[in-house]
């Protein structure tokens, strides 16, 4: 069975940094992507950025190329989100998901790409 459990979140003032870790588990092959998303309480649940566990490949949406950075440790079967620059407005909670490579890289934007999800980290921002 694929779990997912993030952590890191916390609170922290604006323009400080957290790195959020999704530990993936039960993966029987690398041929997945992990998808990190952030929802606030009665809002969509919105992508952030994707990496692929097969390549390596990134993608992130636009609002947050600047200061999102995604990157995956192999040995540790984790994926770490590192957020420079919190603003107030990144408040939320944030999830990993994962789903097959081979359709996730094309949609990775979408929630239902993916297959399993983890439980959320709450971030939260103070100004």
């Amino acid at each position: 069975e694929v779990q997912l459990a993030e952590s890191g979140g916390g609170l922290v003032q604006a323009g400080g940094s957290l790195r959020l870790s999704c530990v993936v588990s039960g993966l029987t092959h690398d041929d997945y992507g992990i998808g990190w998303f952030r929802q606030v309480p009665g809002m969509v649940r919105e992508a952030i950025s994707y990496i692929s566990l097969r390549d390596g490949t990134t993608h992130y949406v636009d609002s947050v190329k600047s200061r999102f950075t995604i990157s995956s440790d192999s040995a540790k079967n984790t994926v770490f989100l590192q957020i420079d620059s919190l603003r107030p407005e990144d408040t939320a909670f944030y999830f990993c998901a994962a789903g097959a490579d081979a359709w996730v890289r094309g949609y990775s934007e979408l929630t239902s790409a993916y297959e399993y999800w983890g439980q959320g980290t709450q971030v939260t921002v103070s100004s």
